[in-house]
């Protein structure tokens, strides 16, 4: 992904609004310290949250709050004895103070919330951002899976499930003129942790594999349909369990579908 693309996904936002999992918290930090570009875009957007912060929050330093005591005569005196008739204005006086400072705090939170709520709003609106671009992403390779098996150039390969699991099943579309290739694997079960499936393209006489690709992300992918390397000479496809990175050669005994073009 360019630079460009990659700023304008609000994926930055959520950084440092702090709405990312361990694993993307990481991958963006690792970028930002290789990419001076990311890195000054990541400073830009944390640099505006302070500024807007700053603008709702009002700033009443010792000085300004004695300066009000001051015009409300609130300064310590001497304890004059009066009497109780005449105390009334002494007491209107206190309590027209002490609403002051109340009113003055009520003021001071309502601009907080309404802070908080500015804050709220932006982040809403980055994770709508970030959800609108994954669902174009998912309507785009939605598209390009459709038109893959619409393709009446595609060669369909049926792979039936071996011994291992014998209920397992996939489809390779192989286009021989582009020589690209993709795979179904629908009819596979998920790989358990630290293994992921490879797949193979095969000579049979002698017999000679080459791997064309690994199913990666296999649990991220709901329509289970892979782009795998292209390949212009095959006989036959097979898809192998291998462990995470994939094998120089199949592993026969997790050999889980196989199939003759």
């Amino acid at each position: 992904m360019e630079n460009k693309e990659y700023i304008e996904s609000g994926i930055l936002e959520l950084y440092v609004y702090g709405l990312l999992s361990e694993t993307e918290n990481e991958e963006i930090s690792a970028l930002a310290k290789k990419d001076p570009e990311i890195n000054a875009e990541i400073i830009a957007i944390e640099k505006a949250i302070v500024a807007l912060s700053s603008s709702f929050s009002p700033f009443q330093s010792v000085a300004n709050y004695e300066k009000i005591k001051a015009k409300l005569d609130l300064q310590q005196t001497a304890v004059v004895t009066m009497e109780a008739s005449r105390n009334w204005s002494q007491y209107i006086g206190w309590a027209a103070a002490i609403l002051l400072l109340v009113g003055i705090g009520f003021q001071y939170n309502q601009l907080e919330q309404t802070n908080n709520q500015v804050v709220n709003i932006q982040m809403e609106k980055v994770k709508m951002k970030q959800e609108r671009k994954l669902l174009e992403l998912k309507n785009k390779q939605t598209e390009t899976n459709l038109a893959v098996i619409r393709d009446a150039k595609n060669t369909v390969v049926a792979l039936g499930g071996q011994a291992v699991a014998p209920e397992s099943s996939a489809k390779v579309y192989w286009n021989k003129e582009t020589e690209v290739v993709y795979v179904d694997a629908s009819g596979l079960p998920e790989p358990p942790k630290g293994m992921v499936y490879q797949v193979w393209a095969l000579k049979l006489n002698p017999l000679t594999p080459t791997s064309i690709g690994l199913l990666e992300k296999f649990d991220e992918n709901n329509q289970r349909i892979f782009a795998v390397n292209n390949t212009g000479d095959a006989e036959a496809f097979g898809i192998t369990l291998e462990p995470a990175g994939g094998s120089l050669t199949p592993t026969m005994e997790q050999l889980y579908t196989l199939g003759k073009v």
